[in-house]
């Protein structure tokens, strides 16, 4: 039954996406085309509007994008179709790899496309869920955040820290989206079994409204993972010159509940009809304490 419920959700979202990018703002249906205020190379570094070899030469001329890409347009499929064979070619290409080394081949890959063209990406999700599920989610995301500081290329969601105490409020208003329907936090703290990853569990967030988006049909422009990070106990990563996260023993207690209350009342301010999923905390009684307070 859930997959052909799910079935007909993607049916719906697809023709969300197969419009022009949604604008920061607009409703859970995109009715004709949006007003794009950004030119030439800002659109192209937004995976919101870019699509790439796709832009008609009247898009081209109009948004200042002649001269800045290859001169042949190509359809949205021709992109599909080119990117699916660039998946297989990799398939071919690592096979008799260790697997783990294939799964990271195979997220970097997606994730490259999601960095590019998001509405190409989550196509191809919708399309191929069966597939591409384990990449974007489990199992492969426990080595996506067992390495997430050497794999960052760019950010995505939202990170709160311990530092920010007194800025929470203030800082959730930098998100651009003016509506957000769902939320996933983590503070990293219990990881698919691997245990303390500090800041590198924002895999999880970003990997769960993934699948949400494109099995269960929920606007991707109206989701945002975030992360908050309150320190972590794991030597390893305190020690690795490369780690992102705060260089802090893990908050408890009181401390860590502070930072989670000032958290949940800047998201209900802002957004306070937005679902808050709490996943992999260490601290279950104290978050769910907070949010009873917040919701």
């Amino acid at each position: 039954m859930w997959r052909h419920a799910a079935a007909r959700r993607s049916a719906q979202i697809r023709r969300l996406l197969s419009t022009s990018a949604p604008s920061a703002g607009a409703g859970s249906a995109v009715r004709g085309p949006c007003i794009v205020h950004k030119r030439g190379t800002d659109i192209l570094h937004d995976p919101w509007y870019n699509k790439d070899t796709a832009f008609p030469l009247t898009e081209r001329d109009r948004l200042g994008l002649r001269g800045l890409l290859p001169p042949r347009v190509m359809s949205f499929e021709q992109q599909y179709e080119r990117f699916i064979n660039s998946y297989h070619s990799l398939e071919h290409n690592t096979q008799g790899e260790p697997d783990s080394v294939v799964s990271l081949a195979k997220w970097r890959i997606l994730n490259r496309l999601h960095d590019r063209n998001e509405t190409l990406y989550y196509r191809v999700l919708i399309d191929n869920i069966k597939d591409f599920a384990p990449i974007i989610y489990t199992p492969t995301v426990g080595l996506v955040c067992e390495n997430y500081s050497g794999l960052f290329r760019r950010p995505r969601g939202m990170y709160f820290s311990a530092k920010d105490k007194g800025e929470m409020m203030s800082m959730i208003y930098n998100w651009p989206a003016e509506k957000v329907d769902m939320i996933v936090v983590t503070d990293g703290s219990r990881i698919l079994g691997l245990g303390d990853l500090g800041v590198q569990g924002i895999g999880i967030p970003i990997g769960k409204l993934d699948v949400y988006v494109a099995a269960a049909g929920i606007n991707p422009q109206k989701v945002l993972p975030i992360m908050l990070d309150v320190g972590t106990n794991n030597e390893e990563l305190l020690e690795d010159k490369l780690y992102l996260g705060l260089r802090q023993p893990r908050l408890e207690g009181e401390e860590y509940l502070a930072v989670v209350d000032e958290f949940m009342e800047a998201v209900h301010a802002r957004w306070p009809k937005a679902i808050v999923q709490v996943c992999v905390c260490r601290s279950h009684t104290l978050v769910a304490k907070s949010m009873m307070l917040h919701c």
